[in-house]
């Protein structure tokens, strides 16, 4: 059998390894464009319920991101993963960043528009 993938992480053990959220369904099907609206009106807003706009927009970044370069960003921004989809997470001062599913990923009821 071996021990596969339980190899120590480098430096302390407490990174976690981002990854896409799981398969999530929006209330109700939902165009891209809709999709996009939601996304712009969180990233606004965001930054007004507290924590600092430098976390907020390096979390922005790597939402956009491929998951390699998410892994990167949040990683040189000092950002805490707490939950490895990005969905919470927290700056070094102990602020906490709640970031709903569907900046992170796409529902899988998205229809095309019309």
């Amino acid at each position: 059998m071996g021990c596969a993938g339980s190899t120590q992480s480098q430096g302390e053990g407490s990174v976690k390894k981002i990854r896409k959220p799981k398969p999530w369904k929006h209330t109700q099907p939902i165009t891209k464009a809709e999709l996009m609206k939601l996304r712009e009106e969180f990233w606004d807003t965001a930054p007004h319920y507290g924590g600092r706009k430098e976390i907020w927009d390096a979390l922005r970044a790597a939402a956009e991101a491929d998951i390699s370069l998410a892994q990167a960003i949040v990683d040189s921004a000092g950002v805490i993963v707490q939950n490895n989809d990005l969905t919470v997470c927290y700056d070094e001062r102990g602020a906490k960043y709640e970031l709903p599913k569907y900046v992170l990923s796409e529902p899988t009821n998205l229809v095309e528009d019309n």
